[in-house]
This record gives C-alpha cells, structure tokens and sequence, in this order.
C-alpha cells in the first residue's frame, strides 16, 4: 500500500470511492468495510511513524513562549490596576482586559500542552507549569487533564458522549426527549448561554468541585487550585482592593473563556465533521474528519497557540503547540483537510443536532422537514 494512497483515501468518503470503482475487486460492501478497516489500521501507524519527529519537545521554545505570554499578561494586570485607581472609565480600561483575555488563552493552550506533557520534557517541568499556569486559568491541573484525555479518547462517538465535549443530541434523541430537556438543551446551545454564562460557569464555578470518578490526585489538584486561589485572592484584594481585583479578575475570564469556549465548541462542531457510533468509530476518522482545521489570521493563530490546527493536535496530542505548524508544513497529508474560515464557522452556531441518516449536524429548524421527510 502507497503512503500517497492515504492522502486519496483520506479526502474520498467510501460511497464515492464505490462510485469511481477504486478497487474493482471487492465485489460488495462488506470485504470493502474489512479493508477500509485494514487500510486504516496500516494507515495510522505509518502516519503516527511519519509524526513522530514532530513530538520532540524545545525547552528554548517553551521557555520562550512563556516569557512571552506570561510577562505581557503581568504588565497588562499591572496597567489595568493601574487605570482603575485613576477613576478611569472602565471603557477606557476595556481594550487591556479584551488584550489580557487573549493572552489568558495563549497561557490557557500551555496548560494543555503542559497537561499533554509535550511542552516540556520534563515531567516534573510539565507538572509544575501545568499547576501554575492552571491557577492562573481557575484550572485544576490533574482534575482537567484527567477529562481532557476522555475527550481525546471518545472524540467523534455518539455512544462515548459526555466525557469534556459540547452537549449534543441526535435528532431522533431530542424528537423523543421530554418538553423539559428540549429547554434545557435549547438553552444550552443558545450561543448567548454557551458563550457568555458558559465560560464563567465552567471556568469560576464548576471547576471548583470534584467529580465522582475523581482520584486522589485529581482531587488533590482541585484543593491546591482552589486554596491558591484564596490565597491570591486574599493578598491581591489587601494590596488592589477585592472590588478592583474581582472586577479584573472576572472581566478577563469571561471574555477569555468565551474565545477558549468557542474554539473548542468549533473544533468539533462543524459542516461535514465526523460522528460515528462504537461499532463503526475510528480514532483515525474522528482525528482528521471529526477535528477541524480552522484557519485563523496569523495574529490570531498566534494567540490561540496553533490549537485551531486541530486535526493534527487529535492525530498526536503530544505534538507541542510550537510544532503544529511545521508539522502542517511538512505533511502534505494534512494539508488535504479542507481549511475551516471564520465566516464559515459562525454558521456553526445553529448546527445544533446530529442527524445520523444523513451523517451530518443539522438546525432546530430543519427538524419539521426531517420528520415529514421519516413519515414519507
């Protein structure tokens, strides 16, 4: 098997690789499931040979990214403390803390790394960097990665949802939800709840507690969080003032959360993205089709830390954040997945419903046209 015939299979959905009689030999649907299942498998190994370079970690550039994420959000904190003990207007104050917001995503995706143990290769520079950078973000550092590697685990399978994803039903499951869950998921998915009290729910308050499935470790990360937490909010309110510090504190991550919210929202929810049910999920599949490409302006992909280069990020999460691009670069086979623009991902905010006859995410308002479509 050619590694060039990845990049045709790739790009090439089964019906239409039927269609074109790619293999002329495998006479029906069920030796082509087994091959395509085959292929994959050869596939993904070679890819992750091929990948394999790019997961060596760069203490300079690591180092690197921290002085220069961290040192411009401490001087924003300073400015903004600043301006507000002058009585400014807090519109004047407004531009540093939407600045200071885009640099809190910037720490937010070294945490990741950091919780991936890619950004350092050091364990022990990973853990300590992870727990500071997750204080700085309201994010427990072991509780977090712990949900995280879930996420990465089940991505793209309806029959593994709930594990870090965005809450999204199939159709048949809302039709026959009860009136009180259709509200409820209603509302979830209203961008003004998802992105707006979302972030601080999940950020300020959800993070603050322990799951069931919790360990030790996990929950022992929830307690240093919060008990630095309190401490910083402590020192800071003697010295700023608790009003100044909380006014500070909450505006940037709420607008830092809603920008980190709505990557992760669009990483997996878009048109033609990848869902598939256990029997016929693959990790491969759910990788490059089910975990976007978002093509972001340079200053924008700057701040987000590459993270919007997420087919690649879903391939090997230990690839650094530092490392995505270069590996995009060198690997045609990545460059096959078809780019995700800003304007087309605002169109995602109303692909609210999995329609698994028709394998792709659909709107609240096309629901009467799908039920019409199943009486017929």
């Amino acid at each position: 098997m050619k590694w060039a015939d990845f990049r045709y299979y790739q790009i090439n959905p089964l019906s239409q690789i039927i269609k074109q009689r790619k293999w002329r030999n495998i006479r029906n649907m069920e030796a082509l499931q087994h091959f395509e299942m085959k292929k994959l498998e050869i596939d993904k190994k070679r890819l992750m040979e091929k990948v394999a370079p790019y997961r060596k970690s760069d203490h300079k550039k690591a180092i690197w990214q921290l002085v220069n994420t961290l040192l411009p959000y401490g001087m924003l904190w300073v400015a903004i403390v600043f301006l507000l003990q002058q009585d400014l207007s807090f519109w004047i104050v407004l531009p540093f803390i939407v600045l200071a917001g885009f640099f809190l995503v910037r720490i937010f995706i070294i945490f990741h790394d950091c919780c991936h143990g890619s950004f350092f290769t050091s364990n022990k520079a990973n853990k300590f960097w992870g727990y500071f950078t997750g204080i700085l973000t309201l994010t427990p550092f072991y509780q977090w990665r712990r949900d995280h590697s879930l996420h990465h685990a089940t991505a793209g399978n309806l029959d593994q949802r709930g594990s870090g994803d965005v809450w999204t039903m199939t159709v048949n499951e809302y039709i026959s939800a009860s009136p009180l869950k259709r509200l409820g998921y209603r509302l979830y998915r209203n961008p003004l709840v998802l992105l707006g009290l979302g972030p601080v729910y999940s950020f300020i308050l959800s993070q603050r507690f322990s799951g069931k499935n919790s360990g030790k470790r996990e929950r022992f990360s929830i307690w240093f969080t919060n008990g630095a937490l309190l401490a910083v909010l402590i020192v800071a309110g003697l010295i700023i003032g608790f009003k100044n510090y909380l006014l500070i504190q909450i505006s940037i991550m709420a607008f830092g959360g809603m920008l980190g919210v709505w990557l992760f929202y669009i990483q997996h929810q878009f048109d033609g993205v990848y869902w598939a049910r256990q029997d016929h999920w693959d990790s491969l599949k759910a990788s490059l089709q089910g975990s976007s490409y978002y093509h972001l302006p340079k200053i924008l992909q700057w701040f987000t830390g590459n993270i919007g280069i997420h087919h690649i990020h879903h391939v090997e999460p230990r690839i650094p954040n530092y490392h995505l691009q270069q590996c995009y670069n060198e690997m045609p086979v990545f460059q096959n997945v078809k780019a995700l623009t800003i304007t087309e991902s605002l169109r995602s905010l109303w692909m609210n419903l999995w329609d698994e006859k028709n394998q792709k995410l659909v709107s609240f308002r096309s629901l009467k046209r799908l039920q019409h479509e199943a009486i017929r």
